[in-house]
């Protein structure tokens, strides 16, 4: 450490500017608490650089000194992996520039802060898409999303982030800047370097700019509403649709009756698709390029062979943009909503396509014997076999005595995933939240490949010390909300 914090601050001051180095309580309580308040940090000051130089200074000075540094876009990630212990908070939402959109290259080049919803609607100008979508893109930075291989609902057609992204620039531990950004299609000369940053938490390099790969922006789009009677029932009308709809196929996602009945009885303005129940609900989608064909003819052929089958018991197509964007709302109020029903504790897995449905059924009956009263509340992009098998509180249950449970729902949970081949986090990262837990269920091989590099990139550790991996000397994994560390 610096002589004193007052002397690191004030070199970092001289170049950056007072108000980009924020070193009061008030000014910093935002950074320092993370998306779902279960846990908030410490931290010497936020700091805010306006462009990759001043990061790279800003990394350089923290490795003299020997003080760690936290890189952070818009503070939306689930698994604390932006919550300090100490060092600083390195915002990055000061890089909000697109330097570049070329629509015959099919490709952008955006700084680390800049806003998904932004990026988004530059690729809309030039009758593009860039296809990442999450709930939080009006607020998430592309930085963080590439930090943490975000998924979202698009996977099915586009892929995760990793398969969006063609080249990288990034500040490693020492300062220096590796410039990767670059918009091939095909670069064989060495090792992908950039798949070692993308996915990395921030714990191997700071990225402050990426290259991104665009596509044609559908001229038509479809969306259906559809009731099942099981998982296993959803999970043969995914096999279907895959079979006759091909890549016109861009989103799957899976509800079950309590999912829908809370949107129901809590999102504004939501209204009841079907007019019965059902045990099980899919929300697919259709798109293509080509404005001549007719996507609702092929749904209705599709969904009509399935319901001729039994696969299906109900479903019903929108009609319009307005009905599109209504069938939508109701799988995307979903997350907001579960926190009124009281505590809800989440697990972000994957298992095979093939598995999704088993899993599903097994581990509900498995956390309902475990906890009777307990509300299962499992959904997610069924199509790539991620879910978001999350759980609600008894309706009599206080909810810190519900939320105490966590790691006894951890370990039902994570061993049923882990036994089908599956992975404890699909597409929210490790952060805090799930270090320890990777150390009980990675490869042994491959976690110590991972603190391998770890400590070949970052051989001080100053890099967001203690997420992802744990090292000799690190903190424990999360401080409790409302204790400073």
């Amino acid at each position: 450490m610096p002589e004193t914090p007052s002397d690191f601050l004030g070199v970092l001051s001289a170049r950056l500017g007072e108000k980009h180095v924020i070193a009061d309580p008030a000014g910093m309580e935002s950074y320092l608490v993370e998306e779902r308040k279960l846990y908030r940090g410490n931290a010497l000051a936020v700091v805010r650089p306006g462009n990759t130089e001043e990061v790279a200074f800003v990394v350089q000075e923290c490795a003299k000194a020997k003080v760690a540094a936290v890189p952070q876009g818009g503070n939306t990630g689930l698994v604390g992996g932006g919550v300090p212990h100490t060092g600083i908070v390195l915002s990055l939402a000061r890089l909000d520039r697109i330097r570049e959109v070329n629509p015959f290259n099919a490709t952008m080049i955006v700084e680390a802060g800049c806003i998904l919803k932004t990026i988004q609607d530059a690729a809309e100008k030039v009758d593009c898409i860039f296809p990442l979508s999450l709930a939080s893109e009006g607020s998430c930075r592309i930085g963080g999303n590439i930090s943490t291989n975000a998924g979202g609902v698009n996977v099915l057609r586009y892929g995760n982030t990793r398969e969006l992204v063609l080249g990288l620039e990034v500040v490693l531990a020492d300062g220096r800047i590796w410039n990767g950004l670059k918009s091939l299609r095909k670069d064989n000369t060495g090792y992908d370097l950039k798949n070692l940053f993308i996915g990395s938490e921030g714990t191997l390099g700071i990225v402050t700019a990426a290259v991104l790969k665009l596509f044609p922006r559908p001229k038509t789009r479809v969306v259906a509403f559809i009731g099942c009677a099981s998982p296993h029932a959803a999970l043969d009308l995914f096999e279907g649709l895959r079979q006759t709809l091909g890549d016109a196929l861009t989103a799957f996602e899976f509800m079950p009756r309590f999912a829908l009945d809370i949107v129901l009885r809590h999102a504004p303005g939501a209204v009841r698709p079907l007019s019965g129940d059902h045990a099980a609900y899919a929300l697919i989608e259709v798109a293509s390029p080509d404005p001549e064909i007719d996507l609702r003819a092929l749904l209705e052929k599709a969904l009509g062979s399935a319901f001729e089958n039994g696969t299906i018991e109900d479903a019903t197509i929108a009609a319009s943009e307005a009905q599109n964007a209504a069938l939508w709302y109701l799988r995307e109020s979903l997350s907001d909503v579960q926190g009124l029903e009281g505590g809800s504790i989440k697990h972000d897995v994957s298992v095979p396509v093939s598995d999704v449905a088993d899993f599903i059924v097994t581990a509900s009956r498995a956390c309902e014997e475990a906890l009777p009263g307990i509300r299962v509340c499992a959904f997610g992009h069924f199509g790539d076999g991620n879910i978001h098998f999350n759980l609600t509180q008894p309706i009599d249950m206080e909810k810190p005595l519900f939320l105490a449970q966590w790691g006894r729902f951890n370990r039902i949970v994570h061993d049923i995933v882990h036994a089908m081949n599956g992975s404890i986090s699909a597409e929210h990262g490790i952060g805090l939240i799930k270090r320890d837990e990777l150390a009980r269920y990675k490869d042994p091989v491959a976690l110590d490949l991972m603190k391998t590099l770890k400590r070949a990139l970052d051989p001080q550790n100053i890099l967001n010390p203690g997420k992802v991996v744990a090292l000799e000397g690190d903190l424990p994994p999360a401080l409790p909300m409302g204790k400073k560390g």
